[in-house]
């Protein structure tokens, strides 16, 4: 039997928080946060440790009371209507919160039964995301002998026995190896193909890109910045061009002559002999028409014409001024590239 949660207040916005704040003594964790999460959307959170990531998510879930604000959850007043919110949502922490002494699949009906599940359809339930998340196998084995990947699939097929509306998910892959963290990746990816809506905090830049819609980035306690990754990278580092001349003897003089034409972004051009490439920093379409209309009259022979946006690691560094400590070091830095007709 599927359930069907009521939001009282319809389409849009399954989370709506205004100046939220929350102190603990002289710090300031949450310090006037503003935010909308869409609906059948992840909304990324992104900040550095301490910024106050979890100290939002412990609010929006009735784990914590904030000390100023308010916030609304699938329709709920946070503070007002905590019992009637927390049937409709779903919580992983950073780490599995499940009884480790009990087999998987009693974990999984306890927690139904405790959601007021009626018995054969939490066992239903159990027997269903056992399956959806791998697990069928180590059902009946103690929780004590999974391992961490296993142990984070069940924390996250316990947040999903009552098929939240709303899944808060507090850096739900940290310490996962990359295998294990793609599988949690695929689950996240299916649920919002269901229609939950996902508030997903993170120091994973390329789990952002992976899951995000939008994201919102934090320091301190203040919302900073927040929108599509592309419009972020955008917004923090423009584009750089990267030319490829046929002839390798072109690239200095050809980085020095646009240089000297002026045209081009705040940064000097550079030249990458590895890879045998200009790097053009560009502001806008203007100036990178002004550079591609300049090296065709130059009459330059090019063997590719790319644009490139700042990965997200460069635009946290920018927008923070820190480096996203937790980033694994299979998370590189990535590039979105755009051909450019020559």
């Amino acid at each position: 039997m599927t359930r069907i949660h009521h939001n009282p207040s319809g389409a849009g916005s399954a989370v709506t928080v205004r100046g939220l704040v929350k102190h603990y003594g002289e710090t300031k964790a949450l310090d006037g946060v503003d935010l909308d999460v869409r609906e059948g959307t992840v909304m990324g959170v992104l900040g550095p440790n301490g910024a106050g990531k979890t100290t939002l998510v412990r609010i929006l879930s009735t784990l914590l009371a904030a000390d100023g604000g308010r916030a609304t959850v699938a329709g709920y007043d946070v503070a007002a209507q905590p019992r009637q919110l927390r049937r409709v949502i779903g919580l992983t922490g950073q780490y599995a919160s499940v009884d480790e002494k009990l087999p998987g699949w009693e974990n999984l009906y306890l927690i139904g039964r405790l959601l007021d599940l009626p018995r054969k359809e939490a066992r239903t339930r159990a027997d269903e995301l056992l399956e959806r998340f791998s697990l069928t196998e180590a059902a009946r084995r103690p929780v004590a002998t999974y391992s961490g990947g296993m142990r984070r699939r069940l924390d996250l097929a316990a947040s999903m026995i009552g098929r939240p509306n709303v899944l808060f998910l507090d850096e739900p892959t940290t310490g996962l190896d990359p295998r294990t963290r793609n599988e949690v990746w695929t689950e996240v990816k299916s649920m919002v193909g269901d229609g939950v809506t996902v508030l997903l905090t993170t120091q994973y830049m390329e789990e952002a890109e992976q899951l995000a819609s939008e994201l919102t980035v934090v320091d301190r306690g203040k919302v900073i910045a927040g929108g599509g990754i592309e419009e972020l990278k955008a917004r923090v580092g423009g584009r750089t061009l990267r030319i490829r001349p046929a002839d390798p003897l072109q690239l200095r003089p050809l980085a020095g002559w646009l240089d000297e034409l002026g045209i081009t972004g705040l940064a000097a051009t550079a030249v990458d002999a590895e890879r045998g490439s200009v790097l053009v920093p560009v502001l806008s379409d203007e100036q990178l028409t002004a550079v591609i209309g300049a090296v065709s009259a130059r009459g330059v022979t090019l063997t590719s014409l790319t644009t490139e946006l700042p990965s997200l690691d460069e635009v946290f560094l920018s927008l923070t001024g820190h480096l996203a400590g937790s980033t694994p070091n299979d998370a590189r830095p990535t590039e979105t590239r755009e051909e450019v007709a020559v």
